[in-house]
């Protein structure tokens, strides 16, 4: 009877410990999955900016510096290899980007181009899925990041190789407070 009772418990623990580790490989892959969202959606944010400053360097060809920027940003999204790296380039660009829509609004002409406005839109809409994506990345990890540091699974989590994931991160720029002037 005793034996029987230590294999019913060495079973019960076996199960747990199964549970556990599928529960994390889960978590994990739902991490990696939502980083791709982010990734494609960076993607086609880089795709656009060619065609955005194409069509704004066709007005203001003297903003050498503003494309030579809004250039090296996006190309080092394009190269950035993780999470934290690619949240950096994502900050570079977004900043290089404001540069590139304020030297747009000295030229009239370019802000009434259809092909600049519909450019304008596709951006828009592609920074509006690049925040969901962030968020539901950031969702993830931090589901992931808490079953890892949760009693018991703290006890063997590292052990079995998992880590903690990194947030994607606003840049300060974009934290700060918006002033509005009239």
């Amino acid at each position: 009877m005793p034996i029987l009772f230590l294999v019913g418990v060495l079973v019960l623990i076996g199960l747990y410990l199964w549970s556990l580790y599928n529960g994390l490989v889960s978590s994990k892959m739902r991490v990696d999955e939502s980083w791709s969202g982010i990734d494609v959606q960076l993607k086609r944010r880089s795709s656009l900016i060619p065609n955005l400053v194409e069509t704004v360097k066709g007005y203001a060809s003297h903003e050498s510096s503003v494309f030579e920027n809004v250039t090296k940003a996006r190309s080092a999204l394009m190269t950035a290899g993780t999470p934290v790296a690619a949240a950096e380039a994502n900050n570079q660009l977004t900043t290089a980007l404001k540069s590139l829509f304020a030297v747009a609004e000295n030229y009239p002409e370019l802000k009434a181009n259809e092909n600049f406005k519909q450019l304008q839109t596709d951006l828009s809409d592609t920074e509006d899925k690049v925040a969901y994506s962030r968020q539901f990345y950031n969702s993830n990890v931090l589901d992931f990041n808490t079953k890892i540091k949760v009693f018991p699974a703290v006890l063997i989590a590292g052990s079995l190789g998992f880590k903690e994931y990194t947030f994607f991160k606003a840049a300060d720029e974009e934290k700060a407070d918006v002033k509005v002037q009239f």
